[in-house]
This record gives structure tokens, sequence and C-alpha cells, in this order.
């Protein structure tokens, strides 16, 4: 048996984001040979450099310096800084990322992962060429694992200048507050900018081809935050799509709709969509191919995709596209590759929508308990209602929980609100653990805490059962009481 070159690797992984990188730490911890490929000016991806990170923390500084959380209190005209400019928005940015930046290059120097700055691009099914400043070399792998993210879709028919109409990723380099913003597409990305730049006061309008907000979300919370929307002064034009947009001078733009309504702005953003980043890997000659929107099929249970020895994972396999599951597929896919057991995923995980109020929900809604025909009831505790609540000064806000009535098992957490992607894991231990009703109102929470909702909404739940559940429930617990005591 020859030796090896040196460019020779057990795993090279294209991409360095949540699922690269989760995939090359656990492939270095299985004694592998890793390297990892970024084709940006440094690691991270697009998590940490255009999408989750940023969002994130423009979505903090907005709220702190706005003093949005104490508006409840000191009315709406209350700013913590009353001249709000796009440097001060950027300025908290770059120092988080910089922080994310250093932590995942010092987990790649701890782990003994490999990384080369350059874009790869496949020659045969097991080399790739890696084009960086330096020039182009060629790489050999046993393994890869495709993690490459996604791009912005930018359709023909808008007018993109990169400073008054802009894509998701624009949008974070802006050198002015827009007076009127027109977010065309309500996807989750759409709806966080529109209500984080709604919260500097700033007007905006959304468009969107579809009926409704967030389809996948349950009902009762879209409404409950379009009301919050609206009642902030933005404006939901539904049902329509925007055919053409174009800057027509500086700080001027024209959004033409199918309605045949138009709309005047001074900026544009632009959310419909995303698509694969996989124009410049040479797919063809590994003999992959994506669908029309960049995506690669892959074994949902192992992250393999057509050919055996390549993996897929994160944003580059559709949905759910976060930052949380991609890691979990990253880190299951290298498993697989090496022949290391790996536990499933649970069944339910949460979505966490970073929007102003948030989004966050787990398991199953209303409209889908009523598809099933599962008999089902609902318990709703109101952020105002409860002390902590009132201490913040919220206004608005919900969490509801969903009930089988035959087993009183918990199918669904639903919070819109303050802490609401906070909140929602008390909800996800007891639904992936199976737990019940009983759980909520038997134990504790603490008090004052917007937690203590749990418990609220889990009584309203109790108060509206028939009779025959909530007495069963009763019994219940007295068996268990008794087989406690038998057992002490």
């Amino acid at each position: 048996m020859t030796d090896l070159p040196d460019t020779h690797y057990d795993l090279i992984v294209i991409g360095s984001g949540p699922a690269g990188r989760r995939a090359a730490i656990q492939a270095a911890k299985l004694h592998k040979r890793t390297l990892v490929v970024e084709r940006g000016r440094r690691v991270g991806g697009v998590s940490v450099h255009t999408g989750t990170i940023p969002s994130k923390t423009l979505r903090e500084t907005v709220l702190n310096l706005s003093g949005w959380r104490e508006r409840g209190f000191y009315g709406r005209a209350y700013r913590a800084k009353q001249q709000i400019t796009a440097g001060d928005l950027l300025k908290r940015l770059h120092i988080t990322l910089q922080h994310e930046v250093e932590v995942l290059e010092h987990q790649f120097a701890r782990n003994g992962v490999e990384t080369i700055l350059g874009s790869a691009c496949f020659l045969d099914p097991h080399t790739v060429a890696i084009t960086g400043e330096a020039g182009t070399a060629t790489f050999t792998a046993d393994k890869f694992l495709i993690a490459v993210g996604t791009r912005p879709y930018r359709p023909g028919h808008i007018g993109f200048d990169g400073e008054n109409i802009l894509d998701s990723d624009e949008i974070l380099e802006i050198n002015r507050l827009p007076r009127h913003l027109v977010v065309v597409g309500a996807s989750v990305i759409g709806v966080e900018y529109a209500s984080i730049f709604s919260a500097l006061d700033v007007r905006v309008t959304i468009i969107e081809p579809n009926e409704r907000l967030l389809p996948f979300v349950d009902r009762e919370l879209t409404d409950e935050f379009m009301h919050d929307l609206r009642d902030r002064g933005v404006s939901m034009r539904f049902g329509c799509k925007a055919e053409a947009a174009e800057a027509l001078a500086p700080e001027e733009c024209l959004v033409r709709l199918s309605d045949g309504r138009q709309l005047h702005c001074d900026m544009v953003l632009f959310s419909a969509g995303r698509e694969g980043a996989v124009h410049k890997l040479g797919l063809a000659a590994c003999g992959l191919t994506p669908d029309e929107r960049g995506r690669l099929n892959v074994d949902r249970a192992t992250f393999q995709t057509d050919v055996a020895h390549i993996y897929a994972a994160g944003d580059i396999v559709g949905f759910p596209s976060l930052a949380s599951t991609s890691m979990e597929q990253g880190r299951i896919a290298a498993c697989h590759a090496f022949g290391a057991p790996a536990h499933k995923p649970p069944e339910f995980f949460p979505y966490g929508i970073y929007s102003v109020p948030e989004i966050s929900t787990i398991g199953m809604t209303e409209e889908e308990a009523r598809e099933k025909r599962i008999p089902y009831e609902c318990g709703v505790a109101r952020f105002r209602e409860t002390s902590r609540g009132h201490i913040m000064g919220l206004d608005s806000g919900f969490m509801k929980m969903i009930f089988a009535l035959e087993t009183r098992r918990l199918l669904g957490v639903h919070i819109v609100g303050e802490g609401a992607t906070e909140l929602i894991h008390i909800g996800q231990a007891v639904l992936n653990l199976e737990g019940t009703l009983d759980y909520f109102v038997e134990n504790t929470f603490n008090y004052p805490t917007l937690a203590e909702a749990y418990k609220v909404a889990a009584l309203d739940a109790w108060n509206r059962m028939p009779k025959q559940q909530t007495s069963r429930s009763s019994a219940d617990r007295a068996l268990k009481l008794a087989a406690r005591a038998v057992a002490e």
C-alpha cells in the first residue's frame, strides 16, 4: 500500500457554517483528518457573516438603542438614543462577528481541523480544486460534506443596485436608514427585517403573494403578530406580486404590483426566497444534480446524497433551514460517514423567528390537530396578565398550549412575544419526553417570571376540559401518590 499525499483527507467539508462546523469537529473527534474549505474571507459561513448572527445582532441593537422594551411605560416617543444612524447599528454588529469568528477559529485549532480559504470545485467524485489568493491546488478525500448554504434569490425583474434596492445580504451594509422601506416577500427573513425597521419607527410596507404571513405557524399566533404590526403602522398587502422594482433616483424607488398599484419608497428589500450556493461547485463532475433552487436531495436519516461518499447538510438540503437543525445534520452526517453511532434527532424541534416581537413554536398547530382529527383542548396565557409581564411593561404577547383530550399529552406550544425563543425550551423538553398537562399543573415555576405562563395556560386548558377528563387526571395523580407511598 502506497502512502497517500499530504493533500489527501479522510473528510473534506465545503462550507464552515453550522452544518460544516459541527461535521468537521465531529470527524476530528473520531480521529479523522479533516479539511474545511471556506470561500469567504473568514470562517463562519452565511450564519456568521450575513444570516443568523448578524440579523439577530441587528435586532438586539435596535431594541436597545430605540428603547423599545421600555416604551410600555414611557410611551411610544421614548428612545434610549434620539438620533440613531446606520453606523450605530453596524458598530455592534462588527464587534459581535469578530467574536464569533475568533471562537470558531479556536474550536477548529483545538480539535486539529485544518482550514483553507478559497472556492472548491469538483474535478471528479474524489477530487476538488480549491482556488484562493495563492492560486489553485487539488485535494482528494475519502468522504465529502457539502455545506455551502444558500444565497439570496435575485430575479431579473428586480433592479438590484446595492444601495436603494437590496437583497437580504446587502441590507446589512446600508449606509443610511430609510424613511419608507418596502419589503418584498414575507419570508421569515422578510418578516424579521420588516419588524426590526418598524421598531426604529421606519414606515414599512410588506408585499406578499400569499394570503397570510408564515403559513407554517399556528394561525392564532400570526393573527396576533399582524395585529401588533398594524398597530405600529406597518402596511401589509397580500395576494399580489412585485412585477418590477427600480430605482428612479438616489433614495427614490418604484415598485409595480401585479394588481396594477404602484408603491413609491426610498428603499426596497427583496426577500422572496433563497437558493443553494452551488453554482461554482462543479457538481456534474461528481455525479450530483441540484434542483431548480440549487438544493441537494439527501437521505433524511443519514444526509447521504445520491453519491454514497458525498453528504450534504444545512440550508443546502432545504427545510427547515435553521442553524440549530443544521448543526445536528452535520454531526449525523459525519458519524454515518465513518461508521460511528449517532442518535436520531428528536421528532420535534423548536422554530424561532427573531422578529419584533419574537415568535417560537414547536409541535402540532391547532390547524394540524384539526386536520388529523385529534380531540384536543387549548390553553392560553397572555403575558400582560402575568406579574412579570406587567413589571416589564408588556401589553402584547401570549402563549398557547395544545393538549390531547384522551391522553392529556402536550401536542404543541406556540409563543409570540418577548423571550419566546427562550421560553419555548420548557415546552420542548416536556413534548419530547411525552409529558402531559399534569406536569404544568402540579409543578412550581419561579415567580414572577414569564415562564409562569406555562402554568397559567395549562390551568386554562384544564378548566376547559370535560369533567371526565379532569376527574381522570385527579385519579391518576392519586394512583401515582399511592404507588410512591408503597415504594417508600
